[in-house]
């Protein structure tokens, strides 16, 4: 009866918790993505290519790839209440500094600060879940938890674009960095850390133990694959969230607060899949979360070939379907992938798995979203940009085919 109790206390927490996970990756990712509904904003005042548009993202992603593995380090060994609140004074004061820069490439220098800062949330949040779930509703949180940043995004473009419109997008990511501030201190202060996690994590940071963990990271070889796979997905995630505005403005000839819409249909897309893909993993797949990614993958690349075919006389209602299966499919994914990644190594290695993948990944998005503004800007079409995805989405299910072996052969022979 007591053993009873307890276990539904230790439940009734973790839904607490998670409360405020989720609140903060909503905000950091408010804050973290705000830049790509800005972003027609930014070209504009910095008089921006499409190309130049592209180093945006990888600018937040080459942070992310430099900070995802320290950060997982750190998180393995203080844990997450320790690491909330430094993170998202990072991220604030970064993009206070990025709202006052006239320079394009000092610009990107603070984007790339805040990209580490924003790469330490992942292994800070997906730790806590790990530690507080069971693994049989672990799916189901990490997409809840996840879905918190396709919200920060949508709401970002949602109110970002229209208060930038208006009043200029340097005051307007200003105070939303106040805001994050505001509320980082608050979630920094009722978090608290599971009783597992809070006993197995170590006292001090041991290079040697440090190394070992790594290598075994790195031989593990469905992390490997999959963090590959994460390159192509992550890479085309980023083309449809920086560029959609774009060509939805330019190429279909929209106002543009309606193109405006277009990227807060994408990320509420995002947020219901989120949520969606890791209960379908929980409950009709019965965790076998590989099937997910083939699915959102076919997806993904159908949903591209169908933009790249979009003539501006397309009906209004077309795009939005199109859009929103597009985000439910590419901005739903990333909690599948994350508890897949976690659930492939112990615990105890959870958020320096995290990092590694998060690092692997973002080299995707280094590359793909400038070589798809190139793709625009040479051919003077987003089609080619749009089939440049669908082919790469090929690319990606083969990697997930040898994946999805490389899993099965590591459970016959263990």
């Amino acid at each position: 009866m007591i053993n009873g109790q307890s276990k539904e206390h230790t439940l009734r927490m973790a839904w607490k918790m998670l409360i405020w996970l989720l609140i903060a990756q909503v905000m950091v990712s408010f804050v973290g993505r705000s830049l790509a509904p800005l972003t027609i904003l930014i070209s504009k005042d910095l008089a921006l290519s499409n190309t130049h548009i592209g180093f945006i993202p990888a600018a937040l992603f080459l942070g992310q790839s430099l900070a995802a593995i320290p950060s997982g380090l750190l998180v393995d060994r203080l844990g997450s209440k320790k690491q909330l609140f430094t993170t998202i004074s990072l991220l604030a004061i970064s993009f206070v500094l990025i709202s006052f820069s006239t320079n394009f490439f000092i610009m990107l220098l603070f984007v790339v600060v805040g990209g580490g800062a924003y790469a330490a949330m992942h292994p800070t949040t997906n730790r806590g879940i790990l530690y507080w779930f069971p693994q049989r509703s672990r799916g189901t949180a990490m997409g809840i938890k996840q879905m918190g940043i396709t919200v920060g995004s949508a709401l970002a473009a949602l109110l970002l674009l229209p208060l930038a419109k208006e009043f200029g997008w340097r005051p307007s990511l200003f105070i939303s960095c106040l805001l994050l501030l505001a509320i980082g201190a608050l979630v920094a202060n009722y978090y608290q850390d599971a009783p597992e996690s809070t006993i197995k994590k170590a006292s001090s940071l041991n290079k040697k133990e440090f190394k070992e963990d790594f290598r075994a990271i790195i031989k593990n070889k469905p992390v490997l694959l999959l963090s590959i796979s994460a390159m192509g997905l992550q890479g085309a995630q980023l083309c449809l969230t920086t560029y959609i505005i774009l060509f939805a403005f330019e190429e279909l000839e929209m106002t543009l607060v309606l193109a405006g819409l277009l990227l807060v249909l994408v990320e509420v897309g995002g947020s219901i899949g989120r949520v969606a893909w890791g209960v379908i993993s929980d409950r009709l797949f019965a965790g076998n979360r590989m099937i997910i990614m083939f699915i959102v993958t076919v997806i993904t690349g159908t949903c591209a070939l169908v933009c790249a075919l979009f003539p501006p006389t397309t009906h209004l209602i077309v795009i939005l379907l199109t859009v929103f299966i597009f985000g439910f499919s590419i901005s739903g994914y990333n909690g599948v992938w994350m508890t897949i990644i976690v659930e492939l190594v112990q615990k105890e290695k959870s958020g320096l798995a995290t990092g590694v993948t998060i690092t692997i990944s973002s080299w995707g998005v280094l590359i793909i979203p400038p070589l798809f503004g190139y793709i625009v800007d040479t051919s003077g079409s987003f089609s080619h940009g749009w089939i440049f995805i669908a082919a790469l989405m090929v690319i990606v299910i083969l990697l997930l085919k040898q994946t999805t072996s490389q899993s099965t052969r590591n459970e016959w022979s263990g």
